[in-house]
């Protein structure tokens, strides 16, 4: 399999802004000019003995207003939703590819590349195993700055570990041993469907794990 550079950042929804946006403005700004002048009129033509009263100006103006701020909303939702349709037009290239983040991972039988990281400054750092219930079955040393490693799901008493779902966390600690950090190491998943959600755009994994596209690191070819 063939790695990808690490995506920096993961992701990004930006879009060229859309031209109608720009011509919604400029109408906009039109149609005001053009209110202000026949207002300018109406004034100026209005029976001395008879006036108009300032209440009747408030409320024009007030009903503008209203019409301006409801075209410059759909503007702006105009221009969110064609973000949106970009980034899941994106993301739907994902689909097929194996993405890197962090998450558990399932255990079949064959081994599982995960992606281990110390935090910074730490002396020394182990990759550790936990069952579904947190429970500790494995731990395997990092060497140096970590990375890619390989967990073939054998246990420290030389049997293998039951099929099923693991977690695995990097456990930093300082020269005298202390714990500095436990963070969530990154595993690879294979995308078969992308979503766009309130909360973003999600990948959805063979597992049937959800993947916020926002947490993902690395692609790579299957």
């Amino acid at each position: 399999m063939t790695e990808s550079q690490a995506i920096q950042p993961a992701f990004s929804a930006s879009s060229a802004p859309r031209p109608g946006g720009a011509t919604s403005r400029a109408t906009l700004s039109s149609d005001f000019e053009t209110f202000l002048k026949m207002l300018t009129v109406q004034m100026q033509n209005q029976d001395p003995l008879n006036p108009v009263e300032s209440s009747e100006y408030a409320v024009q103006l007030a009903t503008f207003s209203s019409v301006e701020q409801q075209v410059l909303t759909n503007d702006l939702l105009g221009q969110i939703l064609g973000q949106s349709g970009a980034g899941l037009a994106q993301m739907a290239g994902w689909v097929g590819m194996e993405v890197r983040a962090p998450g558990p991972a399932t255990f079949e039988g064959s081994p599982i590349t995960v992606w281990a990281e110390p935090a910074a400054g730490a002396d020394d750092s182990d990759l550790v195993v936990r069952d579904g219930y947190g429970n500790e079955i494995t731990r395997n040393r990092i060497a140096g700055e970590g990375g890619r490693m390989t967990w073939t799901g054998t246990l420290p008493d030389g049997g293998m570990a039951l099929h099923g779902d693991y977690v695995f966390e990097v456990e930093s600690r300082a020269a005298d041993g202390s714990v500095i950090g436990r963070d969530a190491a990154q595993v690879y998943a294979r995308v078969v469907e992308a979503q766009q959600v309130p909360e973003g755009l999600l990948l959805v994994t063979e597992a049937g794990r959800s993947v916020a596209a926002s947490t993902v690191t690395a692609l790579r070819a299957p």
